[in-house]
């Protein structure tokens, strides 16, 4: 009979930033979610709603592209993607349940993407960054999770995300 408890404590690795040198936006999430490492996607549980929010943000159908074309409409807007959590010990897809977590080291973003202004965190998770990243001298913004766990409807959660659209309609 297997060790279940090995599993939990195996450290799984996150995605890698999705952010051209271009972005002025930074949509900072927790750590993806079993079904989006599968796939090596972000956000691709079919119930997470953060490309329904973000494309009706937008204006875009980004939740009906292939994920390619998805991060080639972020890149266009200017928009990157990454997580606060690069590593961590964790047995299903629940941030309360994230262990021993490595968290991402921000200093390089100066010099990779010069022109990122605000970086909006998906969630209290990602939010509990907030402080170090506004002391790196970034505008910052805390979204309510695009999680199906987290039980605002859409309505609610869009209304919050629209105080993105000054930062990703711009056209400077």
């Amino acid at each position: 009979m297997a060790d279940v408890g090995v599993a939990a404590r195996m450290v799984k690795q996150g995605l890698p930033p999705a952010i051209s040198p271009a972005a002025r936006v930074l949509l900072l999430g927790s750590f993806p979610g079993e079904e989006s490492l599968r796939q090596s996607q972000y956000y691709a549980h079919p119930r997470n709603q953060f490309w329904r929010l973000l494309g009706d943000v937008l204006a875009e159908p980004l939740a009906e592209l292939p994920y390619p074309k998805r991060l080639q409409r972020l890149a266009r807007h200017r928009i990157g993607v990454w997580d606060i959590i690069t590593g961590c010990e964790r047995e299903g897809s629940l941030d309360g349940d994230i262990r021993n977590a490595s968290l991402a080291q921000f200093d390089w973003l100066a010099a990779h993407a010069p022109h990122l202004r605000l970086i909006a965190m998906n969630g209290k998770k990602a939010g509990s960054a907030e402080r170090r990243i506004a002391a790196l001298g970034y505008e910052t913004l805390v979204l309510p999770s695009s999680s199906p766990a987290y039980t605002l409807s859409f309505d609610e959660k869009l209304l919050a995300w629209q105080a993105l659209r000054p930062h990703v309609l711009t056209r400077d």
